[in-house]
């Protein structure tokens, strides 16, 4: 699927003084009344915002119904746009790629549409530039300068990531473990069994209850 996104605004918006995108509304929650690849209207009580979205957003979002768009205000010299973005992931990497010099909103939506956000990151942090430069006004040059740009901050957000979800699940291992315990059963045995169920399901484990109900069917 083309976007349809209007290509003679980009020039002329780089041209314009254009702030630092702000998250003056968060997110809107509302009903969807049109959907289209470019853009949707949702309805909050009785006020339609229409906000300017990628493919991807595009894709994630039903035909009708209740909806929910995280969201940045770009506030330019002849207008206030709003950009919303199906999560939090996709909102800071628009953020991330606005930041780059050349590069603009619209140009940050095409990079979107184009692909995911996971997919970008991926070629910003392996060095990518054939991967990036394919993307419809996007030009080695461009990509270079991209991946200079965002790299390292990429890499560190990663990393940050990473050490949460560690986190996270050592936290869930101890409060499964506690649990096990105090229900009788000796600790190596429940550490035995923890470890057993980690293996098996390689970080699809959401919670130390399931890890508890697990445990409790193998011991």
């Amino acid at each position: 699927m083309t976007p349809f996104f209007d290509e003679s605004s980009e020039s002329a918006e780089l041209r314009q003084e254009t702030h630092t995108p702000q998250a003056m509304i968060s997110f809107l929650e509302g009903q969807l009344d049109e959907k289209n690849p470019a853009y949707v209207v949702i309805n909050c009580q009785g006020v339609g915002y229409l906000v300017h979205i990628s493919l991807n957003t595009f894709e994630a979002l039903p035909d009708k119904g209740m909806v929910r768009l995280a969201t940045l205000q770009v506030i330019r010299e002849d207008a206030h746009i709003l950009y919303g973005f199906a999560d939090d992931e996709e909102r800071e990497l628009f953020k991330h790629l606005v930041s780059v010099s050349g590069v603009g909103p619209n140009t940050a939506r095409m990079i979107l549409s184009s692909m995911t956000p996971a997919e970008i990151t991926t070629a910003i942090i392996h060095n990518d530039i054939q991967m990036l430069s394919s993307i419809k006004g996007i030009g080695e040059k461009s990509a270079s300068r991209i991946i200079v740009d965002l790299k390292d901050r990429l890499e560190k957000e990663g990393l940050l990531k990473a050490e949460k979800m560690v986190a996270t699940d050592n936290t869930m291992q101890q409060e499964a473990l506690s649990a096990l315990v105090m229900l009788g059963f000796a600790k190596p045995t429940a550490q035995k069994a923890i470890r057993a169920i980690l293996k098996k399901h390689q970080g699809g484990i959401e919670s130390a209850e399931f890890l508890v109900k697990e445990a409790l069917k193998s011991i």
